[in-house]
């Protein structure tokens, strides 16, 4: 199984992006019955929490993006989304993908997000 996320990029503040994770190896049932994240971090700091999506299309975000980040799936294409609008330069951080099965923990390569005052 393997996790690849794009989308990121260079915007000024107030902007919008869309990142996107695509999963290949996993088989659809167990994308489907899987929790969804994205998480980030930004130079100097911990990897954190951004947003997750539970199997029961339950979502969950940090305080600091509610509001302006939304986390999605399709099911079919087996892949995860995060529509960033509003972006501030607080934001600015590498954003990991990251699908958690009853057996396994799955991470992608990060993609870089860099918001400009």
């Amino acid at each position: 199984v393997q996790l690849q996320a794009s989308g990121g990029g260079s915007v000024q503040a107030g902007g919008s992006l869309k990142l996107s994770c695509a999963t290949s190896g996993m088989i659809l049932s167990v994308f489907w019955a899987s929790r969804k994240a994205w998480y980030r971090q930004a130079p100097g700091k911990q990897r954190e929490l951004v947003a997750e999506l539970s199997s029961d299309e339950n979502t969950n975000y940090q305080d600091s993006v509610k509001g302006r980040f939304t986390i999605s799936r399709d099911n079919a294409k087996k892949r995860v989304y995060l529509q960033m609008n509003s972006l501030e330069p607080e934001d600015t951080a590498v954003y990991y993908c990251n699908v958690e099965t009853d057996s396994r923990d799955y991470w992608g390569r990060g993609t870089l997000v860099t918001v400009s005052s």
